[in-house]
């Protein structure tokens, strides 16, 4: 993992010193989007990111509802974030629910299409002197009684870890993480952290909502500390722009 992380002293390959603002991409689909008004209170755990970071850091959330890997490259997204990417910068990658849906515009296969799309990726980060982190996706709310089903979305994190160890990229497993956490919070509490609404408790979702994919504000909170946990436990340097709190 550390062949691929930028030095303190912010100094790329050629030996030229870089600017002292880094910034993060996130390439990924609704689970951490910037959300509109008519869709609050869903949240996306990138819009809480920055919150864990010094000024040195500057999150820039490029995630769209309803993309894959296959959609966000096809509709010129990917090539809009390698336009603008610098040397040392990151590129973080979560995608699977939409790359798991039976649908010829988005859906991909696990060991197949998706890891040449991951590639894809990982290649745009490396051609502008940026890294690559693959994040394995948000677990859905799915239980079994009172426990979290294993495969709650599908091969798809399974498929981006085999893809990791393949080709030596770092990786935060998200996943297992959000996974573990609803397990302790439980089938009933763990709600409290989706998109679940009664009738008329907001304006945008009068009939109500029970939406066991997307997160409220405490949600994304919640999936957005994650991150910086496993940030924490990671050997990306990343890590020590986070705040010392």
């Amino acid at each position: 993992m550390a062949k691929y992380c930028i030095s303190i002293t912010y100094i790329n390959k050629g030996g030229k010193e870089m600017p002292n603002k880094i910034t993060i991409f996130i390439a990924g689909d609704s689970t951490a989007a910037i959300k509109q008004a008519d869709k609050r209170p869903e949240t996306g755990w990138g819009e809480k990111f920055q919150h864990f970071f010094t000024d040195s850091v500057l999150i820039d959330n490029r995630a769209v509802n309803g993309r894959s890997t296959k959609s966000f490259i096809e509709e010129g997204r990917l090539a809009e974030i390698k336009r603008v990417i610098q040397p040392g910068d990151y590129l973080f990658i979560q995608f699977g629910h939409n790359d798991q849906k039976p649908d010829p515009d988005r859906g991909t296969n696990p060991y197949g299409d998706y890891q040449d799309n991951l590639s894809a990726f990982v290649h745009a980060a490396r051609e502008s002197d940026a890294y690559p982190v693959l994040l394995t996706s948000v677990a859905r709310r799915k239980f079994i009684e009172n426990q979290m089903v294993e495969k709650s979305v599908g091969e798809y994190p399974d498929a981006m870890k085999y893809f990791a160890k393949k080709h030596h990229i770092p990786l935060l497993d998200i996943y297992d993480k959000s996974r573990k956490l609803l397990n302790d919070f439980g089938k009933e509490q763990s709600k409290n952290y989706f998109l679940h609404l009664s009738p008329n408790e907001s304006s945008n979702y009068p009939d109500g909502i029970s939406d066991d994919t997307h997160f409220n504000e405490d949600g994304a909170l919640a999936i957005a500390r994650l991150v910086k946990e496993a940030l924490i436990e990671s050997e990306l340097l990343i890590k020590n722009f986070l705040k010392k709190v």
